[in-house]
C-alpha cells in the first residue's frame, strides 16, 4: 500500500470516528442551576431540539436523584413505575429512541414541587438543513395584479377558485440550527491536522 492510499484510509477512519461525536449534543439539564428544586424545567426545555444520540446530563446533590419513568409516573409523580433509577450525582442518559421521555426526582415532595422534566426526542440530524418548500400554486392560474384598496383590478382574468387564497401564505421560518452542528468544523480541522501530520511522519 503506497503512502497516498494509507493517508486516504486513515482519513476515512478518522471521519468515521469523528462524525458521530460531532452530531450528538450533550445538554446539562437546568444549565447552571442543574437538577435541583425551584427550577422550571418546562421553560428550560423550551426551544431546544432533542435528537436521537443526544445526551441529557443530570448534575445534582445528595438530596436528589433521577428516575426515568412513564407518562403516568411523570403526571402522578409516582416513582414506583420508574424504568431506571440513578443517584450518582452526575447521570448521563443517552436519548436512544424518538418520542416523549419523562424524568422525575423521586425524593418525597420534589416532583410535586416541579422537579420533573419531559422532552420530545426527534430523529437524528443528517447534518444538512432542509430547504423550505415553495407554496404550491394552481398551474395556469394567473396571479392577480396588485391594486390600490377600494379600486377594482385593472384586468381581472378570472377570479380565484373556491378554496384558493387570493394571496400566497408566507412560509414559516426554518427551525433554529441544532447546537450539534457548532463543533463539526472543529472536529473536521482536528481530523485533517491529524491526517496531514500522519502523512508527514510516514
Amino acid at each position: 500500500m503506497n503512502g497516498l492510499s494509507k493517508m486516504a484510509a486513515t482519513a476515512l477512519l478518522l471521519v468515521l470516528a469523528i462524525v458521530p461525536a460531532a452530531i450528538a449534543e450533550t445538554y446539562t439539564v437546568g444549565d447552571a442551576q442543574q437538577w435541583d428544586s425551584n427550577v422550571d424545567y418546562t421553560e428550560w426545555a423550551k426551544g431546544k431540539t432533542f435528537r436521537v444520540g443526544d445526551i441529557l446530563e443530570f448534575k445534582y446533590g445528595a438530596s436528589h436523584s433521577v428516575d426515568v419513568t412513564t407518562k403516568a409516573g411523570y403526571d402522578n409523580c409516582d416513582s414506583s413505575v420508574a424504568t431506571e433509577n440513578h443517584s450518582d450525582g452526575d447521570t448521563k442518559i443517552e436519548l436512544k429512541t424518538v418520542g416523549a421521555k419523562y424524568y422525575i426526582c423521586p425524593t418525597p415532595g420534589h416532583c410535586q414541587s416541579g422537579m420533573k422534566l419531559t422532552v420530545t426526542v426527534v430523529a437524528a440530524s443528517t447534518g444538512t438543513p432542509e430547504a423550505p418548500t415553495p407554496p404550491s400554486s394552481t398551474p395556469g392560474a394567473p396571479t392577480p395584479p396588485s391594486s390600490t384598496p377600494g379600486t377594482p383590478p385593472a384586468t381581472p382574468d378570472s377570479p380565484p377558485s373556491a378554496g384558493t387564497p387570493a394571496t400566497p401564505t408566507p412560509l414559516s421560518p426554518p427551525p433554529p440550527p441544532s447546537g450539534a452542528s457548532k463543533g463539526v468544523m472543529s472536529y473536521v480541522l482536528v481530523g485533517a491536522s491529524m491526517v496531514l501530520g500522519y502523512g508527514l511522519w510516514m
